[in-house]
């Protein structure tokens, strides 16, 4: 009789087993905007010299005039101090001269280039003419840099010097991977969508507590005199948020609600695809064959008690 009442409890826990279906959680990363401004209507970012930094309403974009030691700095808050971020934006010089330098970034409130926190882009006329370099400090004020010089990021591969030139427009990405500590530039010409250089380095700590979209010459101590001139467009700074998801069980109809699933975008050397939108995956429904089987089940194991006991 023991063996029996055993056998009798575990075809009723197969059965229960079989009724409720498990629910999966799923762990998605989704992208997630921070900030947007395409210059259409006043960004209101403020400035410390508004002869140089401003919004030009005609042309719907926003002019800038950097020239070195005059601590001058146009910024905009914004609602991301840690984590993973992609910073994009349009830039035009139109002057640049010997000496000078072009920069936007992500920064704490202090806007210094010689100090962290900061993930920083440059336009610079140096000697070896116009390149383009990806600058950080990190919390501890480690510095790292990269140029588009052959002998900064070409050393091993034999590239090329990447010159920008005056009066084209480039897209400029930024893009931090957290959980490898990576930061990546890549630069893009506007009206041929032709990638031009690209690199990235490893901070080997986290970038924290950057709240500033900002451009400017905080930090550049260098001789008064040579300006760099020109006009942003179309800022955007997002971020990647990880969220837990369960599938949901429709109880009529024949599908479930499809559940769109994102991947982490990484980070790679020089040219790097443009993300594509993943296609929505459908949850299964549950099948009706196994509730049912579960119930025959359970109904089976009673009987068979019942027929046991009158024996």
């Amino acid at each position: 009789m023991i063996h029996h009442k055993i056998l009798l409890a575990l075809v009723i826990a197969a059965g229960i087993f079989l009724l409720v279906q498990p629910l999966h959680a799923e762990e998605q990363v989704q992208e997630e905007l921070v900030y947007q401004t395409t210059f259409t209507t006043d960004p209101g970012w403020i400035t410390n010299s508004p002869h140089s930094y401003y919004w030009d309403q005609a042309k719907g974009i926003y002019h800038y005039s950097i020239e070195p030691s005059t601590g001058s700095y146009a910024y905009i808050e914004v609602d991301h101090y840690d984590g993973p971020f992609t910073l994009e934006y349009d830039v035009t010089p139109q002057r640049t001269d010997d000496l000078a330098t072009f920069r936007l970034g992500l920064s704490t409130k202090e806007m210094q280039r010689t100090r962290g926190t900061i993930a920083l882009t440059e336009f610079a006329n140096g000697k070896y003419g116009n390149l383009l370099w990806l600058h950080a400090v990190t919390p501890s004020n480690k510095l790292f840099e990269v140029s588009s010089q052959t002998f900064s990021y070409g050393e091993t591969s034999g590239a090329k010097t990447v010159n920008f030139l005056d009066n084209k427009t480039y897209r400029v990405t930024v893009q931090y991977d957290d959980d490898r500590t990576m930061l990546t530039m890549r630069v893009v010409e506007k009206a041929t969508g032709k990638e031009i250089w690209g690199y990235f380095f490893n901070t080997h700590e986290s970038l924290r507590g950057m709240n500033r979209i900002f451009i400017g010459a905080v930090g550049d101590y260098s001789n008064m005199g040579p300006v760099a001139e020109g006009y942003i467009d179309n800022v955007k700074l997002s971020t990647q948020k990880t969220v837990t998801t369960t599938p949901t069980l429709v109880t009529t109809g024949e599908t479930t609600v499809p559940v769109t699933r994102t991947t982490r975008p990484t980070t790679k050397p020089t040219t790097m695809a443009p993300a594509q939108t993943p296609t929505p995956t459908p949850a299964s429904p549950v099948s009706p064959i196994i509730p049912l089987a579960a119930l025959g089940i359970a109904a089976s194991a009673l009987c068979y008690c019942a027929i046991r006991q009158r024996q």
